[in-house]
C-alpha cells in the first residue's frame, strides 16, 4: 500500500509545530518567564532549546525521513543487523499512548470552557462560583467522559480522513486561525488600563529574580522548559518526517518549528500578564490559571465573554493539534506493525483510546483516594510523570545514541540524510557535544525529575 505524504512545506511545519505546541507553552511557560526574571529566563532558556532541543529533534525527523516509516518500524529499517535498537519501538508507542490517556482529559476540561464561556455561564459569578465549576467539572466523572469522547472522536475523526485531506489540510485551518486569535488576544491584553506593569513583570531583564532564586535552579527550570516543549523522543515528530520530501535540509525546518513553539509560549504571557496585572488578580501556573485565574479576569473585562471564548477556543485549537499530531503517530506506527488498513485501524483506536482514558478521569474523582506520587497526587499525575520525566528523556537518548553512534546508524549517514535538500545544514562541529555531552545532559534532566519528586 502506497504511504501519503504532504502536499507541502507548509503544512509539514505547521504540523509538527502544532504537535510541539500545547499547554504547557500556556499554563507553565508565562509563569516561570515571570519568575525567573523575564527576559533573562527567555535568553537562558532559548539558548538551551538551541542546544538541547534542535539536535534531538532533528534526529528524530533524520530517522522519519529516511526509513519512510513510523516509530514502529523505523529502526528496523535503519538499524545494522543483528542489533537490537528496533526494541524501542515498544518505549515509542507506550509514550504516545501514555500521553493521551491524560491530554485527552484536559483537552475535554478546554471544550468544556470554551462551550461554558461561549454560552455565558460565567457571567455574574464572583471568585467562588468561577471556582466551583471547576470543581464541579472535576467531581463529575459524565461529564469529564463526555467532553473526552467527543475530543477522541474529533481528532480521530480528522485522521481518518487520510494524511492530506484530514491531518494536513484541517491542522493547517486550526494553526492558522490559533496564530491570528493569539494576536488579536494579545493586542487587547496590551491596550487594557494598567498593562504596563503586567508588561515590564514579564518581559523586563531582572538578573536580581535569578540571582534570588539561585542559578543552578533558573537553569534548571530553563533546560527542563526547552526540552519539555518539544515533545521529544517517543516519535511523535519522526513520523512527520517519514511524510515529506528531500527537497528541503532538516535544520531549517526544525528551527522553523522551534521559533513557531517559542512564538506561542511567549506570546501567551502577553496574554495573560496585562490582563492579570490590569485587573490585580496575582497569575498563577498549572490548571488553576486557566481554569480559575483567567475567567475571573475576563470576568472584570469588558466584552470578557467574547474575549473568554476566544481565548478556550485558542487553548482548544492548541490541545486538539496535539492530539492531532499523536493520534496520526499511534495509528501510523499501529498501520505499520500490523499491516491492518488505515480506517479499521482508527475505529479500534478509538475505542481503545476512550477506554485507557478513563482512569484519569475517575482519579479527579470516583478514584481519588488513590494518590500515586503522594499526597494531593492523582492518576494523571502518574501518567504524566511515566512520559515527562521517563519516556521523553530515555526516548531522546535512544535518538541521539543512534544517530551518532557507529554500533546504530551511525553520524555519516544521520548528516547526509540530515543535509539532503536546500536551507540551513547541520552544524558539523558540534559532533562530540552531540555524542558525548547531549547525552549527560539528557541524564542530568532525567536524573533531576526523579530528584525533584523524592526531595518534596
Amino acid at each position: 500500500m502506497e504511504r501519503e505524504s504532504f502536499s507541502s512545506r507548509l503544512g509539514f511545519i505547521l504540523i509538527s509545530a502544532g504537535c510541539a505546541i500545547g499547554l504547557g507553552n500556556v499554563w507553565r511557560f508565562p509563569y516561570i518567564t515571570g519568575l525567573y526574571g523575564g527576559a533573562s529566563f527567555v535568553l537562558i532558556y532559548l539558548c538551551f532549546l538551541l542546544l538541547l532541543g534542535l539536535p534531538i529533534m532533528v534526529a528524530e525527523f533524520a530517522v522519519g525521513r529516511a526509513s519512510v516509516r513510523s516509530a514502529a518500524k523505523s529502526f528496523d529499517v535503519l538499524e545494522p543487523k543483528g542489533s537490537k535498537w528496533h526494541l524501542y519501538k515498544y518505549g515509542a508507542i507506550a509514550g504516545n499512548v501514555i500521553l493521551m490517556m491524560f491530554y485527552t482529559t484536559v483537552s475535554g476540561w478546554m471544550l468544556y470552557y470554551f462551550y461554558k464561556m461561549a454560552v455565558g455561564d460565567f457571567v455574574g459569578l464572583d471568585a467562588d462560583g468561577v471556582t466551583n465549576i471547576f470543581v464541579s467539572l472535576l467531581s463529575d466523572p459524565v461529564t469529564m467522559a463526555g467532553n473526552m469522547i467527543a475530543i477522541v472522536l474529533s481528532c480521530f475523526g480528522i485522521c481518518y480522513l487520510g494524511v492530506k485531506a484530514g491531518v494536513e489540510r484541517i491542522t493547517k485551518s486550526m494553526m492558522a486561525c490559533l496564530l491570528v486569535l493569539m494576536l488579536v488576544l494579545a493586542a487587547n491584553s496590551i491596550m487594557l488600563p494598567n498593562s504596563g506593569e503586567g508588561l515590564k513583570y514579564y518581559l523586563y531583564p531582572d538578573f536580581s529574580k535569578v540571582i534570588e532564586h539561585g542559578i543552578s535552579e533558573v537553569i534548571f527550570a530553563a533546560m527542563g522548559q526547552a526540552f519539555f516543549t518539544l515533545s521529544l523522543g517517543i516519535g511523535a515528530l519522526a513520523i512527520f518526517g517519514s511524510y515529506i520530501g528531500k527537497e528541503q535540509r532538516l535544520t531549517g525546518e526544525a528551527m522553523w518549528i522551534m521559533t513557531l513553539d517559542t512564538f506561542v509560549a511567549i506570546t501567551s504571557g502577553l496574554i495573560i500578564f496585562p490582563a492579570c496585572f490590569s485587573f490585580g488578580i496575582n497569575p498563577g501556573s498549572g490548571p488553576n490559571l486557566l481554569f480559575i485565574t483567567l475567567p475571573n479576569v475576563f470576568n472584570e473585562m469588558a466584552g470578557g465573554r467574547f474575549w473568554g471564548a476566544l481565548f478556550f477556543l485558542f487553548m482548544l485549537f492548541a490541545a486538539m493539534s496535539t492530539v492531532i499530531a499523536v493520534f496520526e503517530n499511534i495509528t501510523s506506527c499501529i498501520t505499520d506493525l500490523t499491516g491492518w488498513d488505515r480506517k479499521k485501524t482508527i475505529r479500534l483506536n478509538i475505542v481503545l483510546i476512550s477506554l485507557l482514558s478513563l482512569p484519569c478521569v475517575l482519579g479527579f474523582n470516583l478514584w481519588s483516594d488513590f494518590q500515586p506520587l503522594g499526597k494531593g497526587s492523582c492518576v494523571l499525575d502518574l501518567e504524566d510523570f511515566f512520559v515527562s520525566n521517563n519516556l521523553l528523556p530515555l526516548g531522546s537518548l535512544v535518538y541521539l545514541a543512534f544517530c551518532t553512534s557507529r554500533y546504530g546508524w551511525g553520524w555519516d549517514n544521520f548528516i547526509k540524510e540530515a543535509d539532503t535538500g536546500k536551507g540551513v545544514a547541520f552544524p558539523k562541529w558540534i559532533r562530540f557535544y552531540a555524542t558525548y555531552i547531549l547525552p549527560l545532559v539528557v541524564l542530568v534532566i532525567f536524573f533531576n525529575g526523579y530528584y525533584a519528586l523524592f526531595s518534596k
